[in-house]
C-alpha cells in the first residue's frame, strides 16, 4: 500500500512537472520527490531585446577621426663646399629633386605629402538637429572628424566642445531632415543586476548589439579625478569607446569608455560613465563651448581608522583636509588645515574622492553648506563656491607653513615609529636635495615593514609637525609622542614634506 502510494505520487509528481515545468516536491514516508522547474523570468534575462535594439539603433552612429599630419622631406646631404666630389653631388641629387639637369626639369614643385593618424569610435545623437555625444579620446586632436549613420549617411562633424577629465566630446553636424535621437535616463536609478544594452562600433563592424547586467556602480578606475563608473558585463571592445549603454526603456545611462582586458577583447569587464556626470557636462558644453565646474581650494586624503582614532571623529569617514589654498574659496569661509569635510551642499561625503566629484558639480558661485569634523566636533562653514580653472585643482596641492633656511638647533638624532631621525642641518638638505624653506626633522632611514614604509614615508621626507605641534628637532619628536601616549593616544598625525616641498599627512604609532 505505501509502496502504491509511492508510486502514484510520483506519477502525479512527474506528470505535473510535465505540465507546468515547476519544481514540485512531495514527501512520503520519509522520501522526497523532485522535480525541476525553470528559472524566474527575470532571472534569465528579457525574452527579445529586438525591439528595443530597432527602436533605438538608428541614433547610435560611427565616428571616423583623422588627423593630417604633414611629412616633411629630410635635407639632402651635401659635399662640403670646395670638395673634389661637391659637382657630383649637386648632380646627383637635382635628378633626385627634378632640378636642372634631371627629368623632372620644369615640373611644378610638390607641397610635401600629408599622413594621416584615424581612429574608429561611436556615438549617438542627443537631438535631432544634429548633437552628437561621444569619448573625448575618439577624436583626440583630429582635425577631420566624420559621423556615419546607419543608413549609410556620412556628415562632416564640427567639436562643439571636449572634457578630457571625464572623456566626452560633442559634436555637431548638418543634416538635411531631423535625425532619430535618444535621451539620457537616470543612471541613479540604475541597480547592480540591472539589464543593460550597448551598441556600438566594435573594430569597426558598425551597429553591433551587446547584452548585460549592471555588474557594479561607484568603480575607481583611476582614471581621472571623477571617477564614478558604471561596470558592466555586456560586451565592449575597441570601436565601442563613446557608444551608449541604455537601460530597459531605450534611455541612455552611461556612455561606453573603457575595458579590463589583456587581449584587448572583451572579458567582460567594461566600464561607462554614468549619464547623471554626462548630461550637466554635455549642457555646459553646448552652452559654453566649455566645462565651469566648481572649486574649493583644499587638498585632502583619505581618512582611514588609524586616522579617525587620532582625530577623535568615530568611523573613519569624510574628507582629511591636508592643505588648504591661500587663494581659494575654503580659506575666507573658515576651513582649516586637519578639518574632515563629512558633508557638503547636504550630500554625505563617505570616502574622500567624493568630494571633488560633488564639487565639480555643483553650480559655481553658489553658497554651499559645509559640515567639517573639528577636535571631534561638528562645525557648519559655508563656502561661496569658486570655479576650476584649468590650472587649477579640487584637491590643491598648496603648500604647508615653512621657514626660511634650515634649523640652527643642533643636528641629534633618534627612532620613532619605524623611523631614524635627524635635525635639519645644510648637509641633509643638499643629500637630499631638499627644497629651501621646508624646516623640520629629517627622516634618514625607514625599517622595512614598518607602518611608515606602508605608508610610502621615504629616507628624505621631512617630519614638520606632530599632532598639530611644530617640532624642529628630535626631542620635540619624541616629547610630542610622550605627551599623546601619555594622553592614551594610540597613534599620532605626522605632517611630512617630501623633498620637492608637497605636502600630507600619514598616521603612525604611538611609542
Amino acid at each position: 500500500m505505501s509502496i502504491n502510494f509511492l508510486r502514484t505520487a510520483q506519477q502525479r509528481v512527474a506528470h505535473a512537472a510535465r505540465r507546468t515545468g515547476r519544481m514540485l516536491t512531495v514527501a512520503t514516508l520519509g522520501v522526497s520527490l523532485i522535480a525541476w522547474q525553470p528559472m524566474p523570468a527575470a532571472a534569465k534575462g528579457p525574452d527579445s531585446l529586438a525591439d528595443l535594439a530597432q527602436g533605438v539603433m538608428d541614433a547610435v552612429v560611427n565616428i571616423k577621426a583623422a588627423q593630417k599630419v604633414e611629412q616633411r622631406s629630410a635635407p639632402m646631404p651635401q659635399a662640403p663646399p670646395g670638395s673634389p666630389f661637391e659637382d657630383l653631388f649637386n648632380e646627383f641629387f637635382n635628378q633626385r629633386r627634378g632640378g636642372p639637369g634631371g627629368q623632372g626639369e620644369g615640373q611644378t614643385p610638390q607641397r610635401p605629402p600629408q599622413q594621416r593618424g584615424s581612429s574608429l569610435g561611436s556615438g549617438f545623437v542627443i537631438d535631432s538637429s544634429g548633437i552628437v555625444v561621444t569619448n573625448n579620446h575618439v577624436i583626440a586632436d583630429a582635425n577631420d572628424v566624420t559621423v556615419v549613420f546607419n543608413n549609410g549617411l556620412e556628415l562632416k562633424a564640427e567639436v562643439v566642445g571636449k572634457d578630457p577629465k571625464i572623456d566626452l566630446a560633442v559634436l555637431r553636424v548638418k543634416p538635411n531632415a531631423p535625425l532619430k535621437s535618444v535621451k539620457f535616463g537616470d543612471s541613479n536609478k540604475a541597480r547592480v543586476g540591472d539589464w543593460v544594452m550597448a551598441i556600438g562600433n566594435p573594430f569597426g563592424f558598425g551597429g553591433s548589439v551587446s547584452a548585460g547586467i549592471v555588474s557594479a556602480k561607484d568603480r575607481n578606475i583611476r582614471s581621472g579625478p571623477y571617477d564614478n563608473f558604471i561596470q558592466t558585463d555586456a560586451a565592449i571592445n575597441k570601436g565601442n569607446s563613446g557608444g551608449p549603454l541604455f537601460n530597459m526603456d531605450g534611455d541612455v545611462i552611461g556612455v561606453n569608455t573603457a575595458i579590463v582586458s589583456p587581449s584587448g577583447g572583451s572579458i567582460g569587464i567594461g566600464f561607462s560613465v554614468p549619464s547623471a556626470m554626462v548630461a550637466p557636462v554635455v549642457d555646459q558644453l553646448l552652452k559654453f563651448g566649455e566645462t565651469r565646474r566648481g572649486w574649493l581650494g583644499v587638498a585632502i586624503q583619505d581618512v582611514d581608522d588609524a586616522m579617525a582614532e587620532s582625530l577623535n571623529i568615530g568611523k573613519a569617514r569624510g574628507a582629511f583636509v591636508s592643505n588648504v589654498d591661500d587663494k581659494g574659496p575654503a580659506k575666507p569661509a573658515g576651513i582649516e588645515r586637519e578639518d574632515v569635510i563629512v558633508k557638503f551642499d547636504g550630500k554625505d561625503i563617505i570616502r574622500s574622492r567624493d568630494l571633488p566629484r560633488i564639487v565639480a558639480e555643483t553650480t559655481v558661485g553658489k553658497d554651499v553648506d559645509v559640515v567639517v569634523m573639528r577636535g571631534g566636533k561638528e562645525v557648519n562653514k559655508t563656502v561661496k563656491l569658486g570655479r576650476l580653472e584649468d590650472n587649477d585643482k579640487v584637491a590643491s596641492n598648496a603648500k604647508g607653513p615653512t621657514n626660511d633656511g634650515g634649523s640652527s638647533s643642533p643636528a641629534t638624532t633618534g627612532r620613532v615609529a619605524g623611523l631614524e631621525l635627524t635635525g635639519m642641518t645644510p648637509d641633509l638638505r643638499k643629500r637630499y636635495s631638499i627644497k629651501d624653506g621646508i624646516d623640520g626633522v629629517v627622516i634618514t632611514r625607514v625599517d622595512t615593514g614598518s607602518k611608515a614604509a606602508e605608508r610610502f614615508i621615504q629616507a628624505g621626507d621631512t617630519i614638520v609637525e606632530v599632532q598639530r605641534t611644530a617640532v624642529k628637532s628630535v626631542a620635540d619628536v619624541t616629547k610630542r609622542l610622550a605627551e599623546l601616549k601619555k594622553d592614551g593616544r594610540g597613534n599620532a598625525l605626522f605632517y611630512v614634506a617630501n623633498a620637492q616641498g608637497d605636502m600630507r599627512y600619514v598616521t603612525l604609532p604611538v611609542e
